[in-house]
């Protein structure tokens, strides 16, 4: 397995070791000691090709993420929103797919989304917490502020996320 650093503080991308012969392969889904995290919440999520889900947080009980993709693609996002952070208010954004078996830890203190690229996308996520829906904020995916670089123009949304908040009304309430 191969850790990469990237500029953003505790996000980190994990290429794993898949080993293939003639009947298929077997693929690394997590390693856990090089985390050193407790992840006792593991849900997992199907999405249709231009589905987007997030930007998605947690306030009172973050959750730190370890985000698969299973089958598919994905164009996942992950943005800053710890305040003290030298990266506060950036993204960094990657393409996950099956193929390439690259995951991503996504540190407590960010907003987390992605865009299916391909149908039936299956992503598997572990949390560092358990969900708490009293806890969550939703962050507009086409802020202009953020100027996020998404691969869509028209994305399939749930009504929930259609009505999330801009950057601006997260920086200025007070959590």
């Amino acid at each position: 397995m191969k850790i990469i650093k990237t500029k953003f503080k505790g996000l980190k991308i994990y290429r794993k070791n898949t080993y293939k012969d003639n009947r298929g392969y077997f693929r690394e889904l997590f390693v856990n000691k090089n985390l050193g995290k407790n992840f006792p919440f593991e849900v997992m999520s199907y999405s249709k090709k231009n589905v987007l889900r997030g930007l998605h947080l947690q306030l009172k009980n973050p959750q730190g993420k370890f985000v698969t993709v299973l089958s598919g693609k994905i164009f996942d996002v992950a943005l800053d929103c710890r305040v003290k952070s030298k990266t506060y208010g950036k993204y960094f954004s990657i393409i996950l797919s099956e193929k390439e078996n690259v995951s991503l830890f996504i540190p407590e203190g960010f907003a987390h989304g992605f865009c299916s690229l391909s149908d039936n996308t299956i992503m598997h996520y572990k949390c560092t917490n358990y969900r708490d829906i009293n806890s969550e904020v939703g962050i507009l995916w086409n802020d202009h502020e953020l100027n996020i670089k998404w691969p869509i123009k028209n994305p399939i949304l749930s009504k929930k996320d259609r009505s999330n908040i801009s950057f601006k009304s997260f920086r200025k309430k007070e959590w």
